[in-house]
């Protein structure tokens, strides 16, 4: 609508109907049009769209508008940097309507040169193209894992006597994905691959493959597939050095012999006695990427991995006090449902205006409806949080009387995230020096496969944690998963804790905590350095003892 200049009025109330609708609590698709019409802002225009998408998944206004609407503006559309307001001018000035027109015209020089435009927005365009480009065919482990676990079910189906496994970076649990990779082991290896042509979902390149490993794409998600046959006899040291990275298997075991080497003596009969012949800690299958694990099983430290089940509470959560869907009550009725001590509400702060940041009147209000909740669901217990933005200045957000208010402080960047690596450091160093700050909130500002985080020096940053007694978090969203898993373990040695924090903004969003165990894992992280693995007992003390330090 935005695209096409709407009446400013007609797009608000879509904006205000869209707002509430997600708020709410059950299915538009179930729910009445009586029903729909007591919902603030569904007016006529709004119920009749949502009468036809019950019955076609569409409907006319929609219909209208994608009409009139390239294919390929809807794709620039989703470029970041690029509102609608740009996007119609370079449609109308320069004709462009795809993205390849697009990066040729800024390649030219010729976006720079329209109104409003310049250098700065044309490089930022160009910088997003080539980001988008580089991502083409990845994806995030959340979104693929159900998809590969399907097709691991279907080969099992097709062969059913075989031995099979998951290879690769899915079976390492990396957070982004570009390849289904499988390892099938046969009685002989002779016959039996052209049942691969009956997935009729896979186009094979046969150019591409050879007699032991077929090569080919999902046609509906663009992922790469790799099929690699063995015999049942050499499964086992295949699968091994499959999943391993090519760092894992050059990391040296003796002073003659890498990995690699040593898996090539096949002289074990089950994974774990490979590292048992060799002298090694057994090194869990999302560790083995050569970032050090093979010197820590030489010196059996590697920790017993944090699990999900270790986790006793949820930090970092919204509720429709600022932007999340449900409400403090619902947010922490669901937290106890599913078995957890505590919830850590953390709204946004004020700043964040975007967001609904929550002003000083709006904190008190919700302060009180946490002592009231505290009382009626103990032992059941809601810590007082708030996401604060870190200013561009590196303060808090919120003068010193009102961060004195909370429990916990997750201090976080949500705006100016276009710094060099200098600034964005000593901003973050400067928020976690303030004696306020409890936890790092997703310390890159990433998301992946979207936007690149900005550059920061995590050595310094985790240093600097570790000398004022600042938890970083792990944010679980599945498009943040920030901190990076390769920084764990320095963290875990300088003695910084990491906190498992879903950042939801929904029930929903608890179930993401299970990514951000995954990342943990994959960084070696454990059960004792991590935050919320502590009780409400034990965590309300480290809050309390923090806040009596400050005041003395």
């Amino acid at each position: 609508m935005e695209l096409h200049e709407e009446n400013t009025f007609k797009i608000r109330s879509y904006q205000s109907a869209l707002i509430s609708l997600e708020r709410g609590d059950q299915d538009i698709m179930e729910l009445s049009s009586s029903d729909l019409s007591k919902i603030p802002g569904v007016g006529k225009s709004i119920l009749e769209a949502i009468d036809q998408l019950k019955e076609r998944e569409s409907f006319d206004f929609l219909d209208q508008l994608l009409e009139k609407t390239p294919e390929g503006i809807l794709e620039i559309l989703q470029i970041k940097g690029l509102g609608p307001k740009k996007v119609k001018t370079i449609w109308e000035e320069l004709g462009i309507t795809s993205t390849h027109e697009l990066m040729e015209a800024c390649q030219a020089g010729k976006v720079a040169k329209i109104k409003g435009f310049g250098e700065k927005t044309q490089e930022t365009i160009i910088q997003n193209l080539e980001f988008k480009a580089s991502n083409a065919g990845k994806w995030l482990y959340a979104d693929i894992a159900e998809v590969i676990e399907k097709l691991q079910t279907d080969l099992q189906r097709l062969y059913p006597s075989a031995e099979l496994a998951a290879v690769g970076d899915f079976a390492r649990k990396m957070e982004i994905i570009s390849e289904a990779e499988f390892l099938i082991g046969l009685d002989s290896l002779f016959g039996g691959k052209e049942k691969l042509k009956t997935l009729d979902f896979i186009t094979w390149d046969l150019s591409q493959s050879s007699p032991f490993s077929w090569r080919g794409t999902m046609n509906e998600f663009n992922l790469k597939v790799v099929a690699h046959f063995t015999t049942k006899k050499d499964f086992l040291w295949k699968k091994l050095s499959l999943i391993a990275s090519a760092a894992h298997l050059a990391e040296l075991v003796d002073e003659k012999e890498s990995i690699s080497e040593k898996l090539g003596k096949r002289d074990y009969d089950s994974e774990s006695a490979f590292f048992e012949v060799n002298g090694l800690q057994f090194i869990p299958a999302e560790m083995r990427e050569g970032l050090g694990e093979v010197a820590l099983a030489k010196a059996n430290k590697i920790p017993d991995l944090l699990e999900l089940s270790d986790l006793k509470g949820i930090l970092h959560n919204h509720s429709t006090y600022s932007d999340g869907k449900h409400s403090l009550r619902q947010m922490a009725e669901y937290c106890r449902e599913l078995g957890f001590e505590y919830l850590g509400i953390s709204d946004h702060s004020r700043t964040a205006f975007y967001a609904g940041g929550l002003e000083i009147e709006k904190v008190v209000k919700q302060h009180a409806e946490i002592d009231a909740l505290n009382q009626e669901l103990a032992p059941f217990r809601i810590f007082k949080g708030i996401e604060s933005d870190i200013l561009a200045d590196g303060k808090l957000d919120y003068p010193n009387d009102v961060l004195a208010t909370f429990d916990f402080i997750v201090a976080s960047i949500h705006s100016i995230l276009n710094m060099d690596i200098r600034k964005a450091t000593h901003r973050l160093i400067t928020a976690i020096e303030n004696p306020y700050t409890t936890i790092l909130g997703h310390p890159t500002g990433r998301l992946l496969l979207r936007r690149a985080g900005y550059p920061i020096d995590h050595k310094a940053v985790i240093d600097a944690c570790a000398a004022n007694d600042v938890v970083i978090e792990i944010n679980a969203n599945p498009w943040r998963l920030d901190l990076d898993w390769r920084w764990v373990n320095y963290a875990m040695e300088q003695g910084v804790k990491l906190s498992i924090n879903p950042d939801a903004h929904e029930m929903e969003g608890y179930a993401d905590m299970e990514y951000g165990v995954l990342i943990g894992r994959k960084g070696g992280l454990s059960k004792e350095m991590t935050l919320n693995c502590l009780s409400a007992d034990e965590i309300g003390k480290i809050f309390s003892d923090r806040k009596a330090k400050i005041k003395n």
